[in-house]
């Protein structure tokens, strides 16, 4: 039984123990229409029509009509079949998306969602849990940026990690890509898009991974003085790292992760790419775009705490660096590598010096005395000289 047949049968049974208080002089009219919620006015109708036609009288006859503004049988089997045709497994708003847009669909969210969720297409939402206190946002876009990690199988048969850098502030998506596994690298490649789009952000918010952080213990406290690669590269740069404790500590990521994984796979099928080269160019030029757009919203402060990386090679920072003794033969051992520093007018050698290894993600190498550079090597440890240099270029 419906609620409002269900409503208007108890308003009968209620209707018929009024009149009849009010008929035997328990009740006055007034109180008789109190104890059925209507005015003094209201209960004398009542009384005339129940006198006139019984408790038939009682019936909103506009509940047995059909409503001219319901929808034809024929549009709703339309819309359950475009959705099982092309859309099958979409959650209910992302659906309606490409209803509205791509179909020209007219019809309500809630509409579309409601007759979905009849035909057992999609399923209703749970109920939510206790209020939780939760820690606002950041005020402007630059103060704290988010970076985390999913792993999910974004195509059948290959689970992908999709690493994501975001904004506290908006939740605008500065970097996305997918990687076969997150690591140092990952992590240096979304913070440099970030900043090379946008400048340097104040503060960064991870989870406590061991690129991220060395942590003695485990489940414990993080190491703040022995740095992980990653963590010297963000100091250099004067950004503060901030290590998240607990799940809900990154409700914000935890939760776009989840919208990521009830749309992106979709798309990506959608669009019948099954390479990771393709999904990656899929994601920057087409679904991250209209995901920033449906998503971000308005910092609630104006301004911007991100400033400009002024007089500095950044692919020389965001790097994996090593210090090295120089040996007697002028070499440098790094990963089965020989590298060879060439002669230079400002030393006549180097010999016991101490001396800085950049590994950039290339697999290329470089070898600084202090902020100097000493020389360039390609992947297989070879002296990228100058004039070579000059003539790749041209």
């Amino acid at each position: 039984m419906g609620r409002a047949k269900w409503l208007r049968e108890i308003r009968q049974m209620r209707f018929e123990e009024a009149f009849d208080l009010w008929q035997s002089r328990t009740l006055t009219q007034e109180e008789a229409a109190q104890l059925l919620g209507v005015s003094d006015r209201t209960f004398r109708r009542y009384v005339d029509r129940f006198e006139e036609d019984g408790l038939q009288g009682l019936i909103d006859k506009r509940m047995d009509q059909i409503s001219h503004l319901k929808a034809p049988v024929d549009e709703v089997m339309a819309l359950a079949g475009l959705y099982k045709e092309r859309y099958e497994g979409w959650n209910a708003k992302h659906f309606y998306e490409h209803y509205r847009d791509g179909h020209q669909g007219n019809r309500s969210y809630t509409w579309v969602k409601n007759r979905l969720q009849e035909k057992g297409l999609v399923g209703r939402g749970k109920l939510k849990g206790a209020h939780r206190k939760r820690r606002d946002p950041a005020p402007i876009v630059g103060l704290m940026i988010h970076q985390d990690a999913s792993t999910h199988e974004w195509v059948p048969g290959k689970p992908w990690d999709l690493v994501v850098t975001m904004d506290d502030a908006n939740n605008e998506i500065y970097s996305a890509f997918f990687v076969e596994e997150e690591g140092t690298w990952s992590s240096f490649r979304g913070v440099s898009e970030t900043i090379k789009k946008h400048g340097i952000f104040s503060s960064f918010y991870s989870d406590r991974g061991s690129h991220y952080w060395h942590t003695p213990e485990a489940g414990g406290k993080v190491d703040k003085v022995n740095l992980t690669q990653f963590g010297r590269a963000l100091q250099q740069l004067g950004i503060e790292m901030i290590a998240a404790y607990s799940p809900e500590a990154r409700g914000r990521s935890e939760r776009m992760f989840q919208t990521f994984q009830g749309r992106l796979p979709q798309e990506l099928a959608l669009a019948g790419i099954t390479e990771i080269d393709e999904a990656n160019d899929f994601l920057m030029q087409l679904f991250l775009p209209r995901f920033n757009k449906t998503f971000k919203r308005k910092a609630r402060e104006n301004g911007s705490a991100f400033i400009p990386i002024l007089d500095q090679r950044l692919d020389d920072i965001l790097c994996v660096q090593s210090e090295r003794s120089v040996r007697p033969d002028n070499c440098v051992s790094y990963q089965g590598h020989l590298l060879q520093i060439p002669a230079d007018r400002h030393r006549a050698y180097y010999r016991k010096a101490k001396v800085r290894v950049h590994e950039y993600a290339d697999g290329s190498l470089a070898i600084f005395y202090g902020p100097r550079k000493l020389a360039d090597y390609d992947q297989t440890g070879q002296q990228i000289t100058a004039s070579k240099t000059t003539a790749e270029a041209a």
